[in-house]
């Protein structure tokens, strides 16, 4: 017999009232203030993870030290490990506790490519040259989760209070290439609240639909027949050919695709050599879009002009998802209980070096120097779009639209369980993203101050759900009534496909036996900046 959506909440409710103790007004403000007490004398463990993470600076699906050194700090805290979740080596699940409510932190732990640079200098300055690093800033996410969950852990074991903590990265996010495959390995089916973290520059949470594009990640490989360049190039059929070919073919198509579309490419294979017609050749698009319908239609489009590149080069294609991910849509009573706990937990108070630090990048990015935020931004109520509707010029069709732009695939999550995204401020106002300039902060004072107020607010938050269980009703009313009322997940995973764990492979057998000689020593040096001989801030002159 299936229970509705409606009383199965109402049931979860009761049994988180019927398991924990009662908790005053003025309890739960003693156990905060405990929160955030514990959470300071840990500022020590916080920076020593943030530090070493940054140190590793693995690409997505090859996070194999980050994942072992992560997963072991949660299993020697008691916390029980599940490893290779979705058949992904370096996903894993931390759980400790029993009982409802399931709390979920999630944060993610790769890097960007060629996004090497040393911590604390305000002008681009490689670790080393060409090799990955955390020019996102997923150094910090992970170490914010796990400073919470110890925390809310030693309040649960005093208080005697019913629930299951559960951590997990991740993993390949800049790929967005495993989180929907933990919604179908069932990381999410039990779970009551998802809290998510990812570095920003200021300390905010926002609820309903984002302006965020979902996605599919697709890569087309065509195929050919070589032969001599000069000598016989009639008797070849070239797959770069039609790679190109579908290339400019899709860039004519954009004029004619929604404001909302982002479409990107690279070509990951162009062939072997000039004087031989490449036999092979693949090229790697992202087909962004503001819903589902349209990404599917997107991804259509891919696949005829993938197959009209054949026809005129006389080739044939295969093609595999390498990812997705939907457009995030957040709850709004979980979100509105954590602005409360940012409101009362502030910005971290910033030193005379990390401004300095701050203006100096800003100054090399040219772009305002306005330093670090001074100021919480206010909790805003989500943008609507704009409807479909007909041109100005009376011309038919859908109109505007919504408009959109990066991904995360955090949105899946969000489809299937009631979630929120905690942005703390760990890293510097102005930079470009994904880009060098934002590893400049990620194994400073400024990293380890924005993850400690990260770290209070979701463990603050993390309280509110064990003792208040009318939170959680609240956010599965939302979820049920308002959230999934007429749109309903469907994954964008076909039969057959699997996780890209080849992904990055080849990149990191090249540069991490260099970086491995550049990891963190946190026995011997103080900080990163300490092993490194960084003077903090360096500054130009």
């Amino acid at each position: 017999m299936s229970i509705p959506k409606l009383s199965l909440t109402l049931l979860i409710a009761a049994l988180c009232a019927s398991a924990q103790p009662a908790v005053t007004p003025e309890k739960e403000a003693a156990m905060k203030a405990d929160l955030a007490g514990q959470i300071d004398a840990m500022k020590k463990q916080a920076q020593v993870m943030v530090d070493s993470v940054f140190s590793f600076g693995e690409l997505g699906f090859q996070e194999l030290e980050t994942s072992k050194y992560l997963s072991g700090i949660l299993e020697n805290a008691g916390f029980h490990i599940e490893r290779g979740i979705a058949g992904i080596p370096t996903a894993w699940v931390a759980s400790w506790g029993e009982g409802k409510p399931v709390i979920s932190l999630g944060s993610d732990i790769d890097d960007i490519p060629r996004a090497s640079q040393k911590p604390g200098v305000a002008w681009h300055d490689p670790l080393i040259e060409g090799a990955p690093g955390h020019g996102e800033g997923h150094n910090s996410g992970v170490p914010l989760n796990i400073i919470a969950a110890l925390a809310v852990k030693r309040v649960m074991e005093r208080e005697h209070l019913k629930g299951t903590i559960r951590l997990w990265p991740g993993v390949a996010e800049e790929e967005v290439g495993a989180k929907a495959y933990f919604i179908q390995a069932g990381l999410f089916k039990d779970v009551d609240v998802c809290l998510f973290a990812h570095v920003a520059n200021n300390l905010t949470v926002s609820w309903g639909p984002t302006t965020q594009n979902g996605l599919v990640s697709v890569e087309y490989a065509f195929k050919g027949e070589s032969a001599h360049a000069a000598g016989a190039p009639w008797r070849g059929r070239s797959a770069l050919d039609a790679v190109e070919l579908m290339d400019v073919g899709w860039n004519f198509r954009r004029e004619h695709l929604r404001l909302a579309q982002r479409s990107h490419y690279v070509i990951t294979n162009g062939g072997d050599q000039p004087n031989v017609v490449p036999p092979d050749a693949s090229v790697w698009y992202y087909f962004r879009e503001a819903d589902y319908d349209h990404i599917m239609d997107m991804w259509r489009i891919g696949d005829n002009m993938a197959k009209a590149a054949t026809l005129m080069t006389d080739t044939t294609f295969t093609s595999r998802l390498l990812g997705s991910a939907w457009p995030g849509h957040f709850s709004k009573p979980i979100a509105e209980a954590m602005n409360e706990n940012i409101k009362k937990v502030g910005l971290p108070q910033w030193s005379d070096a990390d401004q300095a630090l701050a203006k100096g990048l800003q100054h090399e990015l040219k772009v305002p120097e306005r330093g670090l935020a001074m100021r919480l931004q206010p909790m805003q109520a989500p943008r609507t779009p704009p409807p479909d509707s007909a041109g100005g010029d009376g011309a038919e069709g859908q109109g505007v639209g919504p408009t959109g732009g990066g991904s995360d695939d955090i949105g899946d999550v969000s489809w299937n369980v009631p979630t929120v995204t905690l942005r703390y401020p760990s890293n510097i106002p102005g930079g470009p993203g994904h880009n060098w300039a934002n590893g400049v902060s990620m194994a400073t004072p400024i990293a380890h101050k924005g993850v400690i107020a990260g770290a209070k607010v979701q463990a603050m938050t993390m309280l509110d759900i064990l003792v208040h269980p009318e939170l959680v009703k609240a956010a599965w009313d939302y979820f049920n009534e308002v959230q999934t009322k007429t749109v309903k997940y469907k994954s964008f995973i076909r039969p057959g496909d699997k996780p890209a764990t080849w992904l990055n492979q080849k990149i990191m057998e090249q540069f991490r036996p260099q970086m491995k000689q550049l990891y963190y020593d946190s026995a011997k040096y103080d900080t990163y900046l300490d092993q490194l001989g960084i003077k903090y801030p360096t500054v130009r002159q």
